[in-house]
Formats: C-alpha cells, sequence, structure tokens
C-alpha cells in the first residue's frame, strides 16, 4: 500500500488538517496515483491463532484504511497475525519479532499516527449515531439541569 509514494514523513506526528493553524505552507510533496486492481476477498483468519492476533486481523476489515487494501495488503495482514500469534502462543516472548509486527502494522496504517504520517485522514460522520456526539450532549444537558438553566 502506497499513500504517498511509499514514504512517510518522518518526525512527529502532524495534526489532524481541520488542527493546523498554518495553511500556507506547502502540505509535501505531490500523491502519486496509479489504478488499484480488483477489490480483493479478504483471506479468512486462522481459527488457531491466539484471540488477540485474530482480533486485530478482524478489526482490519472494519477499519477506514482498508478501503485502500490491496490483495497484498491482505497477505501482509495475514502474515502478520500468523507471526503475532505465534510469538504469542511460543511462551518465550520475542521483542525482536514485536518490533517486526509493529513496523509491519505502521506499513498498512493500523494506528493514527501512521495514518497522519502518510496524511490519511479518516472521517466518521458526526450526529445521532455518533455515540461520542451523543455523550456530549447527554453531558451539557447535566450541565444545564446543575445550573438551574430550564432552557435545554
Amino acid at each position: 500500500m502506497c499513500a504517498v509514494g511509499g514514504d512517510t514523513m518522518p518526525g512527529p506526528v502532524p495534526k489532524r488538517s481541520d488542527q493546523r493553524r498554518r495553511r500556507n505552507k506547502g502540505d509535501g510533496p505531490d500523491v502519486v496515483k496509479a489504478p488499484g486492481g480488483v477489490v480483493p476477498d479478504v483471506p479468512p483468519a486462522d481459527e488457531d491463532w491466539h484471540p488477540i492476533a485474530g482480533r486485530w486481523y478482524a478489526s482490519l476489515v472494519q477499519s477506514g484504511q482498508a478501503q485502500f487494501y490491496e490483495a497484498s495488503d491482505w497477505a501482509t495482514a495475514l502474515y502478520l497475525a500468523e507471526a503475532m500469534s505465534r510469538n504469542l502462543n511460543s511462551g518465550k516472548f520475542s521483542a525482536q519479532l514485536l518490533q517486526a509486527v509493529l513496523s509491519g502494522m505502521t506499513d498498512l496504517l493500523t494506528t493514527e499516527g501512521a495514518r497522519r504520517r502518510a496524511r490519511v485522514e479518516l472521517e466518521r460522520e458526526s450526529g445521532a449515531d455518533d455515540p461520542r456526539e451523543a455523550a456530549r450532549v447527554t453531558l451539557m444537558d447535566s450541565y444545564r439541569k446543575a445550573a438551574g438553566s430550564s432552557d435545554g
């Protein structure tokens, strides 16, 4: 998967575009675009994997960045889940293997920091279906009630 020509930005994790103050600075290198292959079938998870590896792999299907995954990305994810499972089941945890798995996870943009460095932002629709928005509304209502305001 190659979001920006295969390289991510070095240094600290950049802010999301809507949180940046300066907009006059160049946005970095141009994005190289190439036609994608056919929408790949997601290889099934191995039932014998360690539960943590199985949950991680299953989470990829539900993740927004998966829309960019090609067949080779799913093959990489399958391999990483297998390596993760073997490491977790081995009885002798390998820090070196963990580092390799984490590096592969970064390549698949599985963390917010990795996505920001690759300049990929996932957005969710906000509104009534967003539990965080509902929690904010509930919190504001409780503040109003505590302050004695009835004009909601």
